[in-house]
């Protein structure tokens, strides 16, 4: 089962989102975390790639303009998946991924 966890500034991101927004991205994690339960990539509807200008930083879109960033950290369970977020919303999160 994955983990998780989050950055100071994707709560900061993550509080200024719509409902619908929040619901979508949330929907977008649930087919991240079956993707990772299944031991397969991700789906390519996810568009889960690098951040160009970054190490280790990975983009995630969960809706048109919609971009959350993350990067893999340690599982307190062994072989487990952990993701930390760092930002959430539109194109702009790029500015400080």
């Amino acid at each position: 089962m994955p983990t998780h966890e989050e950055e100071p500034d994707f709560l900061r991101d993550w509080a200024s989102l719509s409902r619908a927004q929040k619901r979508r991205f949330l929907k977008a994690v649930n087919k991240m975390v079956e993707d990772a339960r299944a031991g397969r990539g991700f789906r390519n509807s996810l568009r889960v790639k690098d951040v160009q200008g970054s190490t280790n930083v990975f983009e995630m879109t969960w809706a048109d303009d919609g971009r959350a960033t993350f990067e893999y950290g340690q599982s307190p369970y062994p072989g487990d998946m952990h993701i930390v977020w760092r930002r959430i919303g539109g194109h702009d999160i790029f500015k400080r991924p």
